[in-house]
C-alpha cells in the first residue's frame, strides 16, 4: 500500500489518481494521520502544498521515523520537506514557476532513470534547494536545464526520492515512467 499525506495542496488527489495505478493508495490530510494504516504502507508520499517545509514539523517527525524503513516519495513541497529534514537550506528563488513547463536534463550517472538524457516537466514552485547541499547518499539526479536549479535527488541505499517538479502534471510528458522507475527500484 502506498500512504500519500496530502499537505492540503489541489494536486494531491491528481497524485493519488497517479500511484493507484500501481497500488493500492490511501491519502489522508496533514492533519489526520493514520498511524496504523501508516505503519502498514510499503511507500510514502509527501504530497506538494503550499507554504514551506518548516510549517509541517509532523511530516519531518515521519520521515525521520520511517527514512530507510520503507520507500519515501517527495513531490514538489515533498522534495523540500526531505531536504529540509536532511538540514538543506530551502530558500526563495528569483523567478516564481507556476504552471510552468521546463526541461530538466539528468545530471547523474548512476540515477535510475540515467537512461534518459533529459525530460519535460511541470513546475509550481517559488522555493527552491540552496547549494551546494551534502547528505550521506543522496545526490541530486536532475536539474534545470535553463538555470541548473535541483530537480530531482535520489538517496538508493534508503530508499528515499524526490521531485521539485511535479510528475502528475499535464506538462510532465513522462511522469508515469518516473514513478513506476521509482516503485519497481530496489535499494542498492
Amino acid at each position: 500500500m502506498i500512504y500519500i499525506i496530502d499537505h492540503e495542496d489541489s494536486f494531491t488527489w491528481n497524485v493519488v489518481h497517479q500511484f493507484s495505478a500501481f497500488d493500492k493508495v490511501y491519502c489522508s490530510n496533514y492533519f489526520e494521520i493514520d498511524a496504523k494504516k501508516l505503519n502498514k504502507a510499503n511507500t510514502i508520499v509527501f504530497s506538494p502544498g503550499p507554504g514551506s517545509p518548516s510549517d509541517y514539523p509532523l511530516t519531518s517527525k515521519i520521515y525521520k521515523r520511517y527514512k530507510g524503513k520503507k520507500k519515501i516519495i517527495g513531490i514538489c513541497l515533498g522534495f523540500q520537506q526531505i531536504l529540509y529534514s536532511e538540514n538543506a537550506k530551502i530558500i526563495k528563488q528569483n523567478k516564481i514557476y507556476h504552471g510552468y513547463q521546463s526541461e530538466v536534463k539528468v545530471v547523474s550517472k548512476g540515477s535510475i532513470f540515467s537512461k534518459y538524457k533529459k525530460f519535460k516537466v511541470g513546475r509550481y514552485h517559488s522555493l527552491k534547494l540552496k547549494e551546494p547541499f551534502k547528505s550521506k547518499n543522496f545526490r541530486i539526479t536532475m536539474r534545470s536545464k535553463e538555470s541548473n536549479v535541483a530537480m530531482a535527488f535520489e538517496n538508493q541505499k534508503d530508499d528515499i526520492y524526490g521531485f521539485q517538479f511535479h510528475p502528475e502534471s499535464f506538462l510532465t510528458t513522462n511522469g508515469k515512467i518516473l514513478i513506476k522507475k521509482i516503485l519497481q527500484s530496489q535499494r542498492s
